[in-house]
């Protein structure tokens, strides 16, 4: 019984780093909540969706899952063909018996590394291309939401789940996954292999089985924990770079450096200590595991120490010199990949973390879909009628309050109030960017609710005060990157609308290139730009929301002469301050509070002396003083 003391002692060690382990966990275990533990989708959820995607490439799976048979026979075979050589060379021996096992082990290293790369090979492409179709169908579900619903989530958010999660996922397909298999499949075949040379030494190692399975539960928890943390830290610094880089500009003129600086270092260190937090879970895992595999090396080396490397018995079995350096690689290999397979799980939770977060993006459901028996509009004349709606964008918070009138197909109907009282709301209204509460609005005698919104939209050009522009050229930015119109009919819009004045003038042309949102460009050149990509689509109906707003006085001559154009085109809807850029329209209704308060032509809305009258008395005390009707 004395020989095997110094086992016993290693025993009691390791036996006393469990019972702390399980003591640490079960005294944190009620305050789950408080340290993070929140489950808000399974993993096994998670991995069924994820795996869903891989479904079309079970072939590719299989054919990986062969050559890592192959890969795998150098980690089983490799320490047997080495104890045989140890166990040859203690005994006069000849070259012509050494060969044979070497070229042997050479073989199938070499079929090791061949089918190693070639499952690196399948993996990547295979990965990249399961992981393009879940981004692009992230992407398609972005594009389905509302209005309503992009603007409650963050920029640098989307971002985020589109670049940073994609990717972890793409580690999940290429590499982690299969490495986990192929480490199970080294430790089944290394077990194996240790049985079949000495099943005694092999269950003296399986004596350290129970508490690697005891460490990698407990490190499962805390590691999903510390995921989450990561994976939200970097969502709060993408969204606020996201936001604060592209208001740098107000961020300088408001001297608010400083102020900036300090809110990103704290998220900074946010992010920092939720990393410090994950290394420092993993950090703890890794050498508990790798202490058990010294402890088994210490164990095997004390029991060849007691035989001097000679044959010895242990519990019946003989050992040689040739079985201590055999299971001193087995162990190696044994440990090795239950090592690497906590560090692979390790990455897998930071996958899952990252499936969790998309599709926790994908399960919002659109707050605007097509009808099951919604039709397709080949053709609109734009008549529009609007029959006592409601909308509010907060509930009770009413927008527009009973809210009727009708437009004629063709017709030019402006709307002008002061800034709330729900004019840029009809115009989203009409284009369905918002579900109305009650009422109706019919297109062409069509209830917008029973017609497709791909379909409804196809027929609507909107030219907004704000003009966004991609970068690219100005052909791509005109045409939207359809290769249907030629050059002539692009060159064609841009001299309806007046924007050949400034193209003409530029070295490139229509190739010029537009910096990002078009900063390269004036806000009334970027607005022409707008009328030609409007134009050229040739829609049915026409909307304008303060297209002429904080335009120069020569600039607006050109957009008012392209207005009176575009008039003939197609029934055209207005929002404007400048009452002098609506005096032609056949209709104008005027907003207050969510209501219409009086509509007319300009000369009947001046003779009723009310609102408008009040509004235009207004803005021509204005040019007299030197301002601009």
């Amino acid at each position: 019984m004395y020989e095997f003391f110094p086992l016993i002692v290693v025993g009691a060690l390791i036996g006393g780093a469990a019972l702390a382990c399980i003591i640490g966990y079960l005294s944190i275990r009620k305050s789950k909540k408080d340290i993070g533990f929140d489950r808000n989708m399974k993993d096994s959820v998670i991995a069924k969706r994820l795996l869903s995607y891989a479904k079309g490439y079970w072939k590719n799976f299989v054919l990986v899952l062969v050559l890592m048979v192959f890969s795998i026979a150098y980690d089983i075979l490799a320490p047997t063909v080495v104890g045989n050589i140890e166990e040859m060379i203690k005994d006069d021996f000849t070259m012509a018996q050494l060969i044979p096992k070497v070229i042997f082990y050479a073989s199938i290293l070499i079929v090791s590394l061949i089918c190693t790369y070639l499952q690196a090979i399948i993996l990547q492409k295979t990965g990249q291309k399961i992981v393009s179709a879940l981004r692009e169908d992230l992407f398609v579900h972005i594009e389905s939401l509302a209005h309503a619903q992009l603007n409650s989530i963050p920029v640098g958010k989307l971002v985020t789940r589109l670049t940073n999660d994609t990717n972890a996922i793409s580690m999940m397909f290429t590499n982690i996954v299969v490495n986990m298999v192929k480490y199970c499949f080294v430790i089944v075949g290394v077990l194996i292999a240790m049985l079949c040379v000495n099943y005694m030494l092999t269950l003296m190692i399986l004596c350290f089985a129970p508490f690697v399975v005891l460490f990698t539960m407990v490190f499962r928890k805390f590691s999903r924990k510390a995921h989450r943390r990561v994976k939200d830290g970097t969502t709060d610094v993408n969204t606020f770079l996201s936001e604060n880089l592209s208001g740098m500009k107000v961020i300088q003129i408001f001297n608010r450096e400083e102020k900036k600086r300090e809110e990103f270092n704290q998220k900074n260190q946010r992010l920092g200590k939720a990393k410090h937090e994950q290394i420092f879970v993993f950090g703890i895992f890794r050498p508990m595991v790798y202490m058990l595999y010294i402890s088994s090396i210490l164990c095997l080396l004390y029991l060849g120490g007691r035989g001097y490397i000679k044959d010895m018995s242990f519990l019946g079995q003989t050992v040689t010199g040739g079985t201590i350096v055999t299971f001193y690689m087995y162990i190696s290999k044994f440990f090795d990949p239950i090592q690497n397979l906590a560090e692979q799980f390790n990455r897998l939770q930071s996958a899952f973390a990252s499936g969790e977060k998309i599709f926790s993006i994908m399960d919002i459901e659109p707050h605007l879909t097509d009808a099951p028996d919604a039709i397709e509009l080949d053709e609109v004349k734009g008549n529009i009628e609007f029959k006592n709606v409601w909308f509010s964008y907060v509930p009770n918070e009413w927008v527009l309050k009973d809210v009727s009138f009708r437009v004629n197909a063709n017709d030019t109907v402006a709307f002008v109030g002061s800034t709330g009282s729900g004019k840029t709301t009809i115009l989203s209204l009409i284009c369905r960017n918002y579900e109305i509460q009650k009422g109706q609005i019919l297109i062409d005698g069509i209830d917008i609710r029973k017609i497709k919104i791909s379909s409804l939209r196809k027929h609507f050009g909107q030219m907004l005060q704000d003009v966004f522009l991609f970068s690219g050229t100005i052909r791509s930015n005109i045409v939207l990157r359809e290769e249907r119109f030629t050059d002539d009919e692009v060159w064609q819009a841009c001299r309806y609308v007046n924007a050949d004045r400034f193209l003409s003038k530029l070295p490139n042309g229509l190739d010029e290139e537009v910096r990002e949102r078009g900063n390269n460009f004036s806000a009334g050149q970027r607005q022409l730009l707008s009328f030609a990509r409007t134009i050229i689509h040739k829609p049915s109906v026409m909307i304008l929301d303060e297209a002429t707003a904080n335009i120069d006085t020569e600039t607006e001559l050109l957009i008012q002469d392209s207005l009176n154009k575009m008039m003939n085109v197609g029934t055209m809807l207005i929002v404007a301050h400048r009452l002098s850029t609506i005096q032609h329209a056949d209709n104008i209704i005027v907003m207050s509070h969510g209501r219409i308060v009086e509509q007319g032509n300009h000369a009947e809305l001046l003779e009723q002396k009310g609102r408008y009258y009040r509004l235009y008395q207004l803005q021509l005390d204005k040019k007299r003083l030197g301002g601009t009707l």
